[in-house]
């Protein structure tokens, strides 16, 4: 389906801003390529910070689970080399991409991605007309199961990918097209949601 890899994001995090101090508490990368995970990288993370009691009751990470967890000075060198230089992708890009810039910043370290991809945005300008883009509303909406925990990086991550390759799938059965750049994804992500259709009938004009 998509003609280069790419690497699906997840993290939990103690809360929503780097700004505030919030720090990552579990990671799930999965390489996404010809249209299945073929690797996957998963772990719990110590930061060396609280986890707050609402955390804990939204995603069963505890503050036991994050002491007894990998530093991050050991996970992120592994994880920016399982990333390499793949494109990245994420529900909500901006917000992991921050979290990931962040805690690579503190162990000196620069993220070598070569484009990032927010399934957010995908979803909103490919499927419209849905009650949520939220994960767990377009998972519900779609019919893709949870096989793991809601709120967990790699059940997470496993329901974006199931979503990118939904949306590749309209995108290939709609414009015939047999494989997708990852390049065309982000460029869609740039388009307003007024603009997408005509920005692929440009793009696909011609195609098989």
């Amino acid at each position: 389906m998509f003609d280069q890899p790419i690497v699906m994001l997840d993290f939990e995090t103690t809360g929503l801003s780097t700004l505030a101090g919030d720090r990552i508490t579990e990671v799930a990368a999965l390489r996404i390529v010809d249209g299945v995970v073929a690797e996957r990288y998963v772990t719990l993370i110590n930061c060396g910070v609280r986890v707050p009691p609402f955390v804990t009751a939204l995603t069963g990470i505890s503050q036991r689970m994050v002491d007894g967890a990998p530093p991050v000075a050991q996970v992120l060198p592994r994880l920016l080399d399982f990333i390499g230089d793949d494109v990245l992708a994420a529900h909500n890009a901006s917000f992991d991409a921050r979290f990931l810039q962040a805690e690579s910043q503190r162990q000196g370290l620069t993220p070598r991605h070569r484009g990032l991809i927010c399934s957010l945005k995908l979803a909103r300008r490919m499927l419209p007309g849905q009650s949520s883009y939220k994960l767990g509303g377009l998972a519900q909406a779609l019919n893709i199961s949870y096989r793991g925990t809601a709120h967990r990086a790699e059940a997470d991550a496993e329901v974006s990918t199931r979503l990118l390759l939904h949306i590749g799938d309209r995108l290939r059965d709609r414009y015939r097209c047999p494989s997708i750049a990852p390049g065309l994804l982000e460029a869609i992500n740039r388009q307003s949601a007024a603009k997408v259709p005509a920005f692929l009938g440009r793009s696909f004009a011609g195609a098989p």
